[in-house]
């Protein structure tokens, strides 16, 4: 069977960076792809090195051709609310059968799914560590303390604190 393909904005990819949590996603049992617009442009608090570490855990930056640049553009114009890198992700989503989109955008959320694509965020790729044994309970609790705190970090405060209170149970 082949491996489910997650399609990243990077909006998660920061927040889970931000926890210590970003290479350990990439050890996830899926394909984490994101345009090539979203690495180059979006991912501006990161080095060369740091980009190709991530690129050697297995991230792949997919290039965009002309008609899905000109399709994002399109829903640019459409949705006024979505940034343009959104758009860029989004039609790269539509492009891959049983995709899962990972975003925190909510508008972007909405959209994908009214399109009949499968979305999650930060939550599910914890979860996903934590069913996956591949991070340390300690270091999913830190994680998430940190998100709850961080006031760039738009997470569901009820379901971040319950994931918080179950693993420190744990801990």
């Amino acid at each position: 069977m082949a491996m489910r393909i997650v399609v990243s904005d990077t909006s998660c990819m920061i927040d889970l960076r931000k926890g210590g949590l970003l290479e350990a996603m990439l050890q996830l049992p899926y394909s984490f792809v994101m345009p090539d617009t979203l690495f180059e442009n979006e991912w501006l608090g990161l080095n060369a090195d740091e980009k190709r570490a991530l690129l050697n855990l297995g991230l792949e930056v997919h290039t965009l051709p002309g008609s899905l640049v000109q399709r994002a553009a399109q829903y640019f114009n459409q949705y006024a609310r979505l940034a343009l890198n959104d758009c860029f992700a989004l039609v790269l989503a539509e492009q891959i059968e049983d995709c899962v989109l990972l975003t925190g955008d909510g508008l972007l959320r909405r959209i994908a799914e009214e399109k009949g694509i499968e979305v999650h965020g930060v939550l599910w790729a914890t979860d996903e560590m934590e069913a996956q044994g591949i991070v340390s309970v300690k270091a999913l609790h830190n994680a998430l303390q940190l998100f709850l705190e961080d006031e760039l970090v738009f997470l569901p405060a009820n379901e971040t604190r319950w994931r918080i209170r179950r693993l420190s149970r744990q801990l």
